[in-house]
């Protein structure tokens, strides 16, 4: 089996390629699912973050209030990396495992480089989308003001770092049908 890190920055058209990559049926795990799943199921991210007005009224955390927190203090980003990360890497062995007998398998995993997992998988997949393309999707797609979306985007290590540590970068920049023929192309090499 191949193990492919499908990796990309926010607002590059990851989970486009990843509905894209099922419908071929290879299997796909989703890391930023797994990580909000563990952040209604760790007690260690609850208890290490109480302080903090991150909850809401029934008690769980608030993935955009603890989005605020971390991405505007480094120090608690690393807590919480440091609680997530090694879990993560359990559950992508894990997925990998279950589907050994598969010809390639995918793991969405936006962080691969600053999670340093690189040693996971067999081939890296990027999916680049220029800049200001991906601005615009953040600030349409998840409503945030322009100074909060660039800090979202200035927090991940730039795109041409990663692209220099990819095997096959897919670019992004025009429409869902030439994506998903960029797509295509590249499944029927595996």
């Amino acid at each position: 089996m191949i193990k492919y890190a499908l990796v990309g920055n926010i607002a590059s058209g990851k989970s486009t390629v990843e509905e894209i990559i099922k419908q071929n049926n290879y299997p796909v795990l989703d890391t930023d699912k797994v990580c909000h799943r563990l952040l209604t199921e760790t007690e260690h991210i609850k208890e290490t973050f109480k302080e903090y007005n991150v909850f809401l009224q029934n008690g769980e955390i608030s993935r955009e209030k603890l989005g605020q927190l971390v991405f505007n203090n480094t120090e608690e980003k690393k807590k919480l990396e440091n609680i997530l990360y090694p879990i993560v890497r359990i559950e992508i062995e894990k997925f990998f495992q279950e589907n050994k007998d598969k010809k390639a398998a995918f793991v969405a995993i936006p962080l691969l480089f600053e999670a340093q997992m690189e040693d996971l998988f067999d081939k890296i997949l990027f999916i680049y989308c220029d800049d200001k393309i991906r601005l615009e999707r953040l600030i349409k797609r998840n409503n945030y003001n322009i100074e909060y979306a660039q800090k979202r985007l200035s927090s991940q290590q730039s795109q041409e770092e990663k692209i220099t540590k990819s095997d096959i970068v897919i670019n992004n920049n025009s429409d869902k049908k030439a994506l998903e023929q960029e797509i295509q192309r590249f499944l029927k090499n595996i």
